[in-house]
C-alpha cells in the first residue's frame, strides 16, 4: 500500500511539473516563496530537499552545479541514481578530485522543484566544510537555482524569495543600484572600481556568495593590482582542490557605482590555489559575502542584472582576526554539569513567630554532550603562536568561560576585538592540561 501511494504521489508531481522538468520552478499559485536562511560567517545555508531526503546547503553562486560532500555518510538515504565516475577541479593546491555524478533526482527548496537535476556527489570525507562552519553542511548549490528563478536574497532579515520569472514585476527604486551580468561558464560577473592609494583601477569580479571574505584580487602589477600598503601572510580558506593562502590586505575603497564601501579587506591569494580560476583572463578576483551581505540582493539571470539595495549593515566596519588562530567544531565530548536546589526551611519560636532560616543545598548532574573547538591553523609569528599554542590544541576554556557555551562563530568573533584585549586559553594536548595568556596585536606592523 505505502508503495502504491509513493507512485501516485510522484506521478502527480510529474503531471503537475512535466513541462518544465529541467527546471526549479516555484509550484504554487502565487509563483512566489520565501524560505528564512541562516547566515553563518557570511554563508547562506539553506534546507534542500533530494529525493525526499532533507539536507543543509551552501547557496554560492559561483558554483555551477550541486555538489555533495562526504557522501559515503548519506548515500543510502539518497537513493542516487545510476552514478558515473568524474573528475572535478577547484580551488586550492592539491590534485582535482574524483567524485560520482548523477542525473534524474528531484530537487526541491521549499516551494520551488526541480525534478530532473544533476548532482555531483564526492566520496573524500577530508572536504568538508562543517567543522570549519560549526552546523552541518551537506552540499553546495547555486547556478542551477538563479538561472531558472528570480532570487532575492535579504541579508538583513535573513530571508530568500524565489519567483517565476513570468510572475516577477519590478519596483521603482531610487535608492537601489542596477547593474549588467556577465557570465563564464556558468557564473556571474560584476564590474566595479578598486581603489588602491588613491589610484582607481577597473575590475571584473566573479559574485561568490560562498565565500565569506570581502574581496579577493588577483595580483597583476601591470595593471596596479597589488599589494602596496602592509599586508600579512595567512590561510585564506578551502576549495574543492585543497587550502588557499596568501596575503591579506586593505584597500582604500571599494566602488559599486555610486555605493562607495571603504576601507575593506582584501586577499591576495597565491597563484599555485588559483590556478583553476585564472581560466579566465577577464577576471580580476571576487566581491564575497562580507561585501555582499552589506545589500539586499535580486538576481535575474534571464535578463542578466543584478539590483543592489544597501541595507543596515552597509556602515559596519571591517576586522581582521588578530590572534592568529583558525578553529574547528572537532566532535563532541561528555560534560558533568552540577544543578544546585534551595529550599528554605523556617523554624518558629514559642510565640509562633519565625526567627531562623535553615538553607539546604540538593546537589544534582546533568551529563551531556558539548561540542569539542581544536586548533586547525596557526598563523606565524602571531600572538597565539608566539605563547606557545599549538595545531590540535582543544580549547576547553577562553577568558574563563567554558568554550563549549559558545557557538563557534561567537567563539572566533572575540580573537576580532580590539587591538590589547586579553585573551585567556585552557586547552587540553595531549591529556595534559596547559593555561596560555596573550593579547590581540595589531596584524599589521
Amino acid at each position: 500500500m505505502k508503495k502504491t501511494l509513493y507512485v501516485l504521489i510522484l506521478f502527480v508531481l510529474v503531471g503537475n511539473l512535466g513541462y518544465s522538468q529541467n527546471r526549479f520552478v516555484v509550484n504554487n499559485k502565487r509563483g512566489v516563496d520565501k524560505i528564512k536562511f541562516k547566515l553563518i560567517n557570511n554563508l547562506i545555508i539553506i534546507p534542500v530537499e533530494i529525493n525526499g531526503v532533507t539536507l543543509s546547503f551552501l547557496l554560492d553562486s559561483g558554483v555551477s552545479k550541486p555538489i555533495i560532500f562526504n557522501f559515503l555518510n548519506i548515500s543510502d538515504s539518497l537513493k542516487i541514481k545510476n552514478p558515473t565516475k568524474i573528475r572535478l577541479r577547484g580551488l586550492g593546491g592539491g590534485e582535482s578530485i574524483e567524485a560520482l555524478q548523477s542525473e534524474n533526482n528531484i530537487f526541491k527548496i521549499g516551494d520551488a522543484v526541480k525534478i530532473n537535476q544533476d548532482v555531483y556527489a564526492i566520496h573524500d570525507s577530508n572536504l568538508n566544510f562543517s567543522p570549519r562552519l560549526g552546523i552541518p553542511v551537506h552540499g553546495i548549490i547555486g547556478f542551477d537555482v538563479f538561472k531558472d528563478l528570480v532570487v532575492e536574497i535579504n541579508y538583513a532579515r535573513k530571508f530568500l524569495r524565489f519567483t517565476n520569472h513570468k510572475k516577477y514585476k519590478y519596483k521603482a527604486c531610487r535608492s537601489c543600484e542596477v547593474f549588467s551580468l556577465e557570465f563564464y561558464n556558468n557564473k556571474p560577473y560584476i564590474n566595479g572600481e578598486i581603489d588602491i592609494n588613491d589610484n582607481l583601477i577597473p575590475v571584473k569580479l566573479l559574485i561568490d556568495s560562498g565565500g565569506s571574505d570581502a574581496l579577493w584580487l588577483f595580483e597583476n602589477e601591470d595593471q596596479g593590482i597589488t599589494t602596496k600598503n602592509p599586508y600579512f601572510e595567512d590561510f585564506l580558506g578551502h576549495g574543492l582542490s585543497g587550502s588557499v593562502y596568501g596575503k591579506r590586505s586593505k584597500i582604500k575603497a571599494f566602488h559599486l557605482n555610486k555605493y562607495i564601501i571603504k576601507n575593506p579587506n582584501v586577499a591576495f591569494p597565491d597563484s599555485l590555489s588559483i590556478g583553476h580560476a585564472l581560466g579566465n583572463k577577464r577576471r580580476h578576483g571576487s566581491v564575497s559575502g562580507e561585501i555582499l551581505k552589506r545589500f539586499n540582493i535580486i538576481f535575474d539571470y534571464q535578463k542578466a542584472k543584478v539590483t543592489f539595495k544597501k541595507n543596515m549593515y552597509f556602515k559596519d566596519a571591517f576586522g581582521y582576526n588578530k590572534s592568529g588562530i583558525e578553529l574547528e567544531h572537532n566532535g563532541v565530548r561528555l560534560i558533568k554539569e552540577a544543578e544546585r536546589f534551595v529550599s528554605k526551611n523556617k523554624s518558629q519560636n514559642e510565640n509562633g513567630v519565625s526567627d531562623d532560616t535553615k538553607i539546604v543545598f540538593s546537589p544534582s548532574y546533568n551529563i551531556s554532550l558539548k561540542p569539542v573547538y581544536v586548533i586547525v591553523e596557526l598563523r606565524k609569528g602571531s600572538p597565539a603562536e608566539k605563547v606557545g599554542l599549538q595545531i590540535g590544541d582543544n580549547i576547553l576554556y577562553i577568558n574563563n568561560q567554558p568554550s563549549y557555551e559558545y557557538s563557534l562563530q561567537k567563539l572566533m568573533h572575540l580573537f576580532y576585538e580590539d587591538v590589547g584585549k586579553r585573551i585567556k586559553l585552557k586547552v587540553e594536548r595531549q591529556g595534559e592540561i596547559l593555561t596560555y595568556y596573550f593579547k590581540l596585536e595589531s596584524v599589521f606592523k
